[in-house]
């Protein structure tokens, strides 16, 4: 019987020869062009769609031309405002009349949340949350918080000199914050919600018995900040 032959005559053909990568094509996008250029397909569809929304949006604001809102203090009744310096608490009754004017003719708003709050050398003494509303075009609308109660205000020598100052007058410099959540309603359309906070910078004359030794309060435009 012959002699079986070594395994393949002793001979070394080296490590086995991987199969060749295959290429994967994506349908529609040419016989060149791998599943990458999806990506870029998808960026440049984004991108037109935001170009159109932004068109859409300046197209919207030249044909509405849509006015800013008016914030105004019309009336403000502060009957007590003490400050006891043993316990740093500030004793105080204010109340506000607050008028929103919406000046357009086919834009509403819904005010989603209304946060008021008052201060007294940059130191907060009183918030209320105000009830959401919704108002509509060319309207007006009159908010009247009330700002009444006792709260722990840390005082320093200048601010309780400037508080001296003012109480000997019987006039008090008092800023009123509104903090906003709102939409805008076109039509059937409602935009994002936004956060304008709108600043108040108030002279408040000291009344007693609805008397005021000081004059009486003079209605103050308010400005709007973001």
């Amino acid at each position: 019987m012959p002699e079986k032959q070594s395994h393949l005559n002793g001979a070394y053909y080296g490590p086995s020869i991987p199969p060749p990568a295959r290429t994967y094509h994506c349908p529609g996008l040419g016989d060149g062009c791998g599943c990458g250029c999806l990506i870029c397909f998808l960026l440049e569809f984004i991108g037109t769609i935001v170009v159109i929304v932004g068109v859409a949006i300046l197209d919207f604001w030249l044909i509405f031309s849509p006015n800013r809102v008016n914030f105004y203090v019309t009336d403000a009744s502060l009957t007590q405002f003490d400050f006891a310096t043993n316990t740093n608490t500030l004793n105080y009754n204010l109340a506000l009349n607050i008028n929103i004017r919406n000046p357009n003719k086919k834009i509403g708003i819904y005010y989603d949340n209304i946060e008021a709050s008052v201060f007294f050398e940059d130191q907060r003494f009183g918030t209320e949350f105000l009830t959401p509303f919704y108002q509509g075009h060319k309207n007006t609308t009159i908010l009247s918080p009330v700002f009444k109660g006792q709260q722990l205000v840390l005082l320093g020598t200048s601010e309780l000199l400037v508080f001296n100052s003012e109480k000997s007058i019987g006039v008090y410099y008092i800023k009123v914050r509104l903090y906003l959540g709102i939409r805008f309603k076109l039509g059937k359309v409602k935009t994002w919600r936004i956060k304008p906070k709108i600043k108040c910078d108030l002279v408040v004359p000291l009344s007693s018995n609805g008397n005021s030794v000081a004059g009486t309060f003079q209605t103050t435009k308010c400005r709007i900040g973001f």
